[in-house]
């Protein structure tokens, strides 16, 4: 099969675009045929060694996929051959990853993929509505009621957070570009500030403070200093982004609201939790509440310079798939 793939840790330019052997599936692996898969910023880190995981090489990179089932284990009878199916946690914990015509893919880490629902589509959240709900519910534990506050709200994480929150009855304020704002809005947010306003810590002071249960910042600047002045008695801030990031702690105001810092990656989730986020991710898709902004499709073989576009962070608001089929010659041709 064709591949992108490398075979050791390094830069973009360490991706190759080749023959590799096809994948014969365990006992308890189904065989997939990849439709598409796509680009996260965390398989970035994975290809560089910032997050450190078991791998073999060479290793097939990415992390999510939605294609049709090729063949399943004589056990198995969630699936069956021809059914669509998606997955956002491959290509890591001695995984390989989905960036392949073809990938086994453990039963217990797949999805159908829900009657009606476009499958690009799909594919293109399910990785962002993974870490979205993981950070609002299995961390954060958020309730009906409650205020979250979404730092970059206008990106593809924020912008799940956002649905995700207002559909579980909490209020939203959340920060954007004045470009986004308006998007924002749309996904149900109650306030949305300019992160660029000059005067925003002024204002967030004026009408949130005490009042934030949760803080979620999917930019990555994590300004812990301006958030604990805005928390609510036992309000907890989740840090999910900003891998470089190291932020001054006012201590004894945090301590003395009985706050929490929760920190996760979505690549230590437990089978569980993935399905748990799985079925809130189907039914929002399903619903068209959870959607991307902007999907643009790009062949296989242009896997490194996709990743090269992530790092100069061009694809910010947009998902980029990659499409095995769209290397392979036209009949025409």
């Amino acid at each position: 099969m064709r591949a992108a793939y490398i075979e050791h840790l390094g830069t973009p330019d360490d991706i190759r675009y080749g023959d590799l052997s096809a994948p014969v599936p365990g006992p308890t692996d189904v065989l997939v045929d990849v439709i598409a898969t796509t680009v996260n910023p965390v398989d970035t880190f994975v290809r560089s060694g910032v997050f450190r995981t078991p791998l073999s090489f060479p290793h097939v990179i990415s992390r999510d996929l939605v294609g049709t089932v090729a063949a399943v284990p004589p056990a198995e009878t969630r699936f069956a051959v021809g059914d669509l199916v998606w997955s956002n946690s491959l290509g890591h914990g001695g995984r390989q990853g989905p960036a392949a015509e073809q990938a086994a893919v453990p039963a217990d880490r797949l999805y159908p993929v829900p009657a009606g629902t476009d499958p690009e589509q799909l594919v293109a959240v399910v990785h962002p509505g993974g870490t979205a709900y993981l950070a609002l519910f299995t961390h954060a534990r958020v309730l009906p009621g409650e205020t979250v506050f979404v730092a970059g709200a206008g990106g593809n994480v924020g912008s799940a957070a956002v649905v995700m929150a207002v559909e579980a009855g909490a209020r939203v304020v959340a920060t954007a570009s004045a470009a986004d704002a308006g998007h924002v809005r749309s996904l149900g947010a109650a306030v949305v500030h300019d992160y660029r306003d000059p005067e925003l810590a002024e204002k967030l002071a004026r009408t949130e403070s005490d009042r934030i249960d949760v803080w979620l910042d999917c930019f990555g600047a994590n300004d812990l200093a301006a958030a604990v002045p805005l928390l609510a008695p036992r309000g907890r801030i989740v840090l999910l982004a900003g891998v470089a990031a190291r932020p001054e702690l006012p201590v004894g105001p945090f301590y003395m609201k009985d706050a929490a810092i929760l920190g996760f990656v979505i690549s230590h989730a437990t089978t569980a939790e993935l399905a748990a986020a799985s079925v809130a991710i189907n039914r929002l898709a399903a619903a068209g509440r959870l959607r991307p902004r902007a999907v643009e499709r790009a062949p296989l073989s242009t896997a490194a310079d996709a990743h090269r576009r992530m790092e100069k962070r061009e694809l910010s608001g947009r998902r980029l798939l990659l499409r095995p089929d769209l290397d392979r010659p036209t009949e025409s041709s």
